[in-house]
């Protein structure tokens, strides 16, 4: 019989670990400015939905899936739920280096959320 040969083992996280470091230490200024304006487009949305909301009842949210949430968890639970959910993703872009898609939602949620908001509530 013949001898078995096994493979090294080696740590799962080494080589992400260590590209995670690189990715951190190398900045930009873009994509941290695209990264703040997506936040901040995502607590405004946020906000002004639940004024929205609050004002107009349920019926006035567009989103179906935030509709459906807020019946089941309520308003501000469904709201800060899908706002967390956006940010953590948008922040998970952002580490991967995607600046360019994080000011593209950023952009997008401006103007399809929170200008119809502002229109909507103070016009």
């Amino acid at each position: 019989m013949a001898a078995a040969s096994y493979a090294v083992p080696r740590p799962l996280l080494q080589a992400s670990a260590s590209q995670a470091c690189q990715a951190v230490s190398r900045r930009s200024l873009f994509g941290d400015v695209a990264l703040v304006a997506f936040l901040v487009t995502q607590g405004l949305d946020g906000a002004f939905t639940y004024v929205g909301v609050a004002t107009f009842g349920a019926t006035i949210e567009a989103n179906p899936l935030i509709v459906w949430l807020m019946l089941h968890l309520g308003h501000g639970l469904a709201l800060m739920s899908a706002k967390v959910l956006a940010a953590l993703l948008g922040i998970a872009l952002h580490l991967y280096r995607n600046h360019g898609a994080v000011a593209l939602l950023a952009i997008f949620y401006f103007a399809v959320a929170v200008v119809p908001w502002i229109v909507i509530l103070f016009f």
